[in-house]
C-alpha cells in the first residue's frame, strides 16, 4: 500500500517548504539558451517588445557584483513592468507585441539585456509612480530572490515626486535605484548594475 491516508487528511501533513537558494540548475530550466540546449517554442525571454509595440523602443543592461565587485555569471534577472500608457498587462501573452513580462541571464561576459519599451508613470493611490522596471534576482547564494527597481536618469521631475523612490531616506542610495542613459547601436540603452553587497549595495525592496 503505497499510503495510509486519505486525499481529505493530505493538506493537513504538508508544510511549507524551507526557502532554498537558486542552485546552478535555474538556467536548465529557465534559460536553456544560456545552459547550452534548444529553446522552447514560446520562451519567455529577454525581448518584452516586439514589432509593432507602441512606445519609445529602449535596451535595459546591466551586470550583477557580488561583495568583493566580482561578476555573477550564473544570475537569473526577471522584469516586469507598465506599457508606454503606465498599465500592467493583465493577461501575459508572450505573442502580443508588448508582454510586460521577461527574463535574461548573465551572459559569459555577465551583462544581462532587455528590449522592451520604456513605461509610463503608474498611478499609486491617486500619485503617480515615476517610470520605472521591477527586478527580481536569482542566484546561487541568494535564499529569497531580491527585489529592486530600475528608474531612469532622464526622468528626474518625475524621480523627484515618485512616492516609492523617495521612501528611500538617503538620497545617495536612491542613486542605486537610477538606470543611466547610455547611446545604443539602433535605440536609446540605459544601464542598470546589480551590487548585492559592499560599497554602493543596490537598494532592494521587500514588498
Amino acid at each position: 500500500m503505497y499510503s495510509q491516508y486519505k486525499l481529505s487528511q493530505i493538506p493537513q501533513l504538508l508544510h511549507e517548504t524551507a526557502s532554498q537558494t537558486a542552485g546552478p540548475f535555474v538556467h536548465i530550466g529557465l534559460a536553456l539558451e544560456i545552459a547550452g540546449f534548444e529553446s522552447r517554442p514560446d520562451e519567455i525571454w529577454q525581448d518584452l517588445a516586439k514589432e509593432g509595440a507602441t512606445g519609445e523602443h529602449i535596451e535595459l543592461v546591466g551586470c550583477v557584483y557580488d561583495g568583493n565587485g566580482d561578476l555573477v555569471h550564473d544570475a537569473l534577472i526577471e522584469i516586469w513592468q507598465a506599457d508606454s500608457q503606465g498599465n500592467y498587462i493583465s493577461e501575459f501573452n508572450n505573442k502580443q507585441p508588448f508582454s510586460g513580462f521577461g527574463r535574461s541571464a548573465c551572459a559569459a561576459d555577465g551583462e544581462f539585456k532587455f528590449n522592451t519599451i520604456k513605461p509610463g508613470a503608474v498611478d499609486f493611490n491617486g500619485t503617480l509612480m515615476a517610470p520605472h522596471v521591477n527586478i527580481a534576482i536569482f542566484a546561487r547564494g541568494i535564499n529569497i530572490h531580491l527585489q529592486t527597481r530600475a528608474y531612469f536618469a532622464d526622468e528626474q521631475e518625475a524621480n523627484d515626486k515618485c512616492p516609492i523612490l523617495n521612501s528611500v531616506p538617503s538620497p545617495i542610495r536612491r542613486k542605486t535605484l537610477i538606470a543611466a542613459k547610455e547611446e545604443g547601436d539602433d535605440k536609446p540603452r540605459y544601464r542598470f548594475d546589480i551590487r548585492l553587497q559592499g560599497e554602493n549595495e543596490t537598494v532592494f525592496f521587500d514588498f
